[in-house]
């Protein structure tokens, strides 16, 4: 029997960890979707931005932001740490791969004309304190809210890999730092004209958001964080809402390569919040609906509301993730077969509340940086690139040393 508890916690620690590498590796993928999405000037500062907000908020969630999330410290020895195969470790790894996919959305919107270090700082600022918040709440069930939203609505706050917590989240602290930080220069004339910058490159875009989507299994599968909890329900609602939401961004965007690559990640951003409770005709539809959604608010966002937010990351993540969270009280219900245990209201309570959260907390870490440091570009930085102007060197340099 000892040797049998031995190997399960070791498989438990594995699972967990192949999850963290998984979801580590889609870190790769926001870096390639947002350098094939700029302009050439901003390719570097894309590739640079993702891997230093990943270390920021490594610092961030382990100092701060893991403990306000689950009371849980680190400053124990060694030996403490390491039983049951230093399980406890790696699930902080897990935990936070999904925290820093924060600033990696966020970086998505504020793209081309942010200033590189006050950035940085906000990083450490939402990881650190804005996320945990939220994620402490509806994973942990700190402060009461989901004894209260059991006790008044049947059902707790569903959200099994982060539609709300995670994606969200994120959309609606980004679109807060994109209202704060004003539309990339020329993009809109007085006159209401609107200046077209098309991704640079289509075959980065398009590695970024395939490299999202594989990994998109270990965030949803691996969510289960215990090797007997794995339900392989998750990984067939996870393909049809990203296949769902494929061909509807296909369809509703009229074959445009951006829309096409985006699809997969809308439907897969939807289906987080329900994937383990819901039927696979359920995911397929919510996945549709979210490919769908996803086009039509980020053409309206960008044309009619003139809300430059670059990649579209509040209507993939804010909103898809919202009609995630919300959907998984529709389609996970007993009804629309799925298994149940869910309450509409509850989910959109819940979604409510991570929205309020994130806009608010977000608005306010932007403003104070904003207000004292600045976080935007000079005129002459941004029309240089933040290439050049930060990292002094382009993707592409057009001169070579002779020696």
């Amino acid at each position: 029997m000892e040797n049998l508890g031995s190997l399960k916690a070791g498989s438990d620690a594995l699972f967990i960890l192949l999850g963290a590498i998984m979801v580590l590796a889609m870190h790769a993928g926001f870096a390639f979707l947002e350098l094939g999405t700029v302009r050439k000037k901003n390719q570097v500062n894309a590739l640079v931005k993702i891997l230093t907000d990943f270390a920021v908020s490594t610092l961030a969630y382990f100092f701060i932001g893991y403990s306000i999330a689950y009371g849980a410290s680190f400053f124990v020895g060694a030996e403490e740490l390491a039983q049951k195969n230093g399980y406890e470790l790696v699930k902080f790894f897990f935990l936070l791969t999904f925290a820093a996919a924060i600033p990696a959305i966020v970086s998505g919107g504020v793209a081309e004309r942010a200033r590189f270090n006050p950035m940085l700082a906000a990083t450490f600022a939402l990881v650190g304190l804005v996320y945990p918040l939220f994620e402490g709440i509806a994973w942990n069930h700190r402060f009461g809210v989901q004894d209260w939203l059991n006790a008044t609505f049947g059902a707790e706050f569903h959200d099994f890999a982060g539609s709300v917590v995670v994606h969200a989240v994120g959309g609606w602290i980004a679109l807060a730092a994109v209202l704060l930080l004003g539309a990339r220069r020329n993009r809109y004339s007085k006159e209401g004209r609107i200046s077209a910058h098309p991704p640079s490159s289509i075959p980065f875009l398009a590695l970024g958001a395939w490299v999202l989507t594989v990994g998109w299994f270990g965030f949803n599968v691996m969510s289960a964080q215990t090797i007997e909890k794995i339900s392989g329900l998750v990984a067939v609602n996870s393909l049809m809402a990203m296949a769902g939401g494929t061909l509807v961004a296909l369809w509703v965007g009229k074959n445009d390569p951006g829309f096409v690559h985006n699809g997969p990640l809308a439907g897969l951003v939807a289906i987080c919040a329900g994937s383990d409770v819901m039927h696979p005709l359920g995911a397929l539809l919510v996945g549709g609906v979210a490919g769908g959604l996803f086009v039509w608010m980020f053409t309206l966002t960008q044309n009619r509301w003139k809300i430059d937010d670059v990649l579209g990351v509040w209507p993939l993540h804010g909103l898809c993730g919202a009609w995630g969270g919300i959907a998984a009280g529709i389609f996970g219900s007993k009804a629309l077969g799925g298994l149940g245990g869910v309450s509409l209201m509850a989910q959109l309570v819940g979604t409510s509340l991570g929205i309020l959260i994130a806009f608010g907390g977000g608005y306010a870490v932007y403003a104070v940086a904003k207000y004292t440091t600045g976080i935007r570009l000079d005129p002459e930085e941004e029309f240089n690139g933040a290439d050049l102007t930060i990292h002094r060197i382009t993707a592409t340099p057009e001169r070579e040393s002779g020696w």
